[in-house]
């Protein structure tokens, strides 16, 4: 009898989630809703809790809810590469949730061949591989805020041609990769880069980006900016320095540049008001000093 509560058990926690552990396809059927549920993380986390708290109720009083095990809950003495990525973390149709790992997540997982959706935030991600993400060319945003990360090699993410959305805010990067070239939304907030580590035509050929975020960095120089950006973030770093060729372009007084809606350089030693002549082709002015 104990042994049949336990698989009903088995069964009662492990429904709602694809379990991928032998490298299966996901469900190619994805939707738009699918795809923009954000984990809370305070939520889910405390969903979690009440579940275990309940199958260790059901499978009777001689059962520690601290040790009923969901998906993403292992023991601490196992290793998170030993564990298949489907059990140390959340699969659901076409996304990889690993977030806050136990035991502690030191690379990036193996993942299910067609991902598409991978958040690995707040582990102790370290490094990114040529290796990583080469054969998951379905990827279209991958979200690692709140790692260790200090290197990614330059091919890393040369292979994701649907790759839309990069997250690596709250790392410790002191140089970018090469980026894929249907990029909409990048983020590099709060990392350690300074302009030797970004190449000059790092943005220049993302003709697709919209949203570029390099706030609490230590960059020197506003990186070459896309036509098609709307919202540019550079608070909080070295700045020194603006020209009129750093957003419009100095030589055609007719130039201007009316999808370039937000500029932030708040937090730079450069005073803008001695620039008048660099933001003429803006809708607005940037956010930062004047006086």
């Amino acid at each position: 009898m104990g042994t049949v509560r336990v698989l009903l058990l088995l069964s009662f926690i492990l429904s709602p989630w694809v379990l991928c552990s032998t490298g299966k396809h996901f469900n190619q059927d994805s939707t738009l809703e699918q795809r923009d549920v954000l984990f809370n993380r305070e939520a889910y986390l405390e969903a979690r809790r009440s579940k275990r708290e309940a199958a260790a109720l059901w499978l009777g009083e001689d059962y520690d809810s601290s040790m009923v095990f969901l998906p993403a809950d292992e023991p601490d003495d196992a290793a998170a590469s030993e564990l298949p990525t489907c059990l140390l973390c959340v699969c659901l149709t076409g996304s990889v949730y690993c977030e806050e790992v136990v035991p502690e997540m030191s690379a990036v997982p193996t993942l299910p061949k067609e991902t598409a959706y991978l958040y690995a935030r707040y582990n102790k991600i370290n490094k990114i591989t040529n290796k990583d993400f080469a054969e998951i060319v379905t990827l279209k945003r991958i979200d690692l805020t709140g790692n260790l990360i200090s290197e990614i090699q330059d091919g890393a993410f040369s292979k994701l041609t649907l790759l839309e959305e990069l997250n690596l805010a709250e790392n410790q990067l002191v140089k970018l990769p090469t980026l894929p070239g249907k990029l909409t939304t990048f983020n590099a907030n709060h990392n350690q880069l300074k302009t030797k580590g970004v190449k000059a035509n790092a943005f220049k050929k993302l003709e697709k980006l919209v949203n570029l975020f390099l706030g609490d960095n230590a960059l020197e120089a506003v990186p070459v900016i896309p036509e098609n950006v709307r919202v540019v973030h550079l608070q909080n770093n070295n700045i020194t320095d603006v020209t009129s060729d750093t957003f419009c372009k100095g030589n055609n007084t007719h130039y201007i540049r009316p999808k370039l809606m937000e500029v932030r350089l708040d937090g730079n030693p450069v005073l803008l008001s001695k620039h008048p002549d660099s933001f003429t082709c803006l809708k607005s002015l940037p956010v930062g000093q004047y006086r």
